[in-house]
Order: structure tokens, then C-alpha cells, then sequence
């Protein structure tokens, strides 16, 4: 069985736990706190898409039926998959617990537990394993001050307004590649569905009379019937 249930912001969180009750609990729990959950009650499925790399932290049943969940990590470790890992598991004792570190998971937490204090030890294995975030980007002669929400090109600032600076660090980011406007709809907009509009263009056309002063070389370009690309100097 296997169940998404995903918000606009949050991490992305693995939780195989074959208990229906615990894991519907587990799943309401995080997604209120604004996570993006993927649910499967399935050891071997569990394996296959922690193996996609695209999680922050895995909560992994131990006594799963069909692959167990020390075998699950200690597969994962030996592929160098280096996701935090937090055991759940009605074998409590310390012997218990220490098999469950030394498999290569980061921390335990015996059942039955307060929902609570799951929630704690996930957002800590989450802050631990958070990377260094940029505050400062950097493309030729722009600038783009993450922490004081300040823009500027050469000598000058651009003054720009919160929704103009998101999809400016969007660019940024994405500096030299081709985005589409669904891209930009879904990412800048949270948009999450196909929409007719003309809202990308609009911003994009002030943004460019922003960034693209008189004399400066033109940075934001128009790619005919796809999208835009921010170029590098």
C-alpha cells in the first residue's frame, strides 16, 4: 500500500510502517506540520524508493513482514544512501536499540510513543541533515541578497517587489537553462495544475525593464514558443 500526501512547503519524508492505525496517525501528524509524506506499508517498495534518493529523512517500522527494517538500512548504507534514518519498533531494550544504530540508522524510538515526541526527534534529524543555505547569489555583475532582500546590478539597486524577487532567485538559480511557464507557474506561483493565464509574461516584462537597464546588456531573454533564460554575462 502506498500513499502521498504532499503540501507546497515542508520536507520530503519516507515512512514505511505496516501498523494502518500508527501510520495514519504519523502521516496526519506531519503533514499538519507541513511536511510532504510518502506512506507504504511495504518493506520491499520502501527499499526501492528510498533508493530515489529524493527523501530528507526515512521513519522506518523494525519488524516489517516481508524485508525487515535493519535490512532495509543496512542496504541502504551499502549503497552510500546517507538519508537520516529513525527505527520505530516494539523492541524496546538497549541491546535492541544499539542493533538499530550500529545498522547504520540515526536514532530509535521504542513503541508505544507519543506523537509528540516523534515529531521532535524528526524535525531534529531534519535539522541536522539540513545544508548550508546561499545568502548571497552571484551571476556576472547581478546580485542577489537572499538574507536582506536586496537586489542589485553593478552600481545599482533594483528595487523589486516580493513576488519580482522570488522568480528573480528562481533564475538565478537556474541560470543559462531554458524554463518553461508551467515551470515558473508551479515553482514561483505554487501552482500545481495547468492554468491559462498571462501572469508569467506580465512579471516577466516588468522584471526585464528592472534588471535590463538602458546601455546594459541584455540578460533576460525570451525563448520563442518555450519559456525564458536568464543568460550569464
Amino acid at each position: 500500500m502506498q500513499n502521498e500526501m504532499s503540501t507546497a512547503q515542508g520536507r520530503k519524508i519516507l515512512l514505511i510502517e505496516d501498523d494502518q492505525v500508527i501510520s495514519e496517525e504519523i502521516v496526519e501528524n506531519l503533514t499538519t506540520r507541513g511536511h510532504q509524506v510518502t506512506f507504504t506499508s511495504s518493506g520491499q517498495q520502501g527499499l526501492s524508493l528510498a533508493r530515489s534518493r529524493g527523501f530528507e529523512l526515512m521513519i522506518i517500522d523494525r519488524g516489517l513482514p516481508e524485508l525487515d527494517g535493519l535490512s532495509i538500512i543496512k542496504c541502504l548504507r551499502a549503497e552510500k544512501i546517507t538519508t537520516p534514518a529513525l527505527f520505530l519498533s516494539a523492541l524496546g531494550e538497549v541491546g535492541n536499540r544499539v542493533d538499530g544504530l550500529e545498522a547504520g540508522g540515526d536514532d530509535y524510538l521504542p513503541k508505544p510513543f507519543h506523537m509528540f515526541e516523534l515529531a521532535a526527534r524528526a524535525e531534529a534529524l531534519l535539522r541536522r541533515a539540513a545544508p548550508v543555505q546561499e545568502t548571497l547569489l552571484r551571476l556576472g555583475d547581478m546580485e542577489l541578497d537572499l538574507l536582506h532582500r536586496q537586489a542589485r546590478r553593478g552600481e545599482r539597486d533594483i528595487d523589486l517587489l516580493p513576488r519580482e524577487f522570488k522568480l528573480l532567485e528562481y533564475l538565478m538559480r537556474h541560470a543559462g537553462q531554458t524554463v518553461t511557464r508551467a515551470m515558473l507557474l508551479e515553482e514561483v506561483w505554487n501552482y500545481k495544475f495547468a492554468v491559462e493565464t498571462n501572469l508569467v509574461d506580465v512579471h516577466m516584462s516588468k522584471l526585464r525593464h528592472k534588471i535590463d537597464g538602458p546601455g546594459e546588456e541584455k540578460r533576460l531573454l525570451s525563448v520563442r514558443g518555450v519559456g525564458f533564460m536568464l543568460q550569464a554575462a
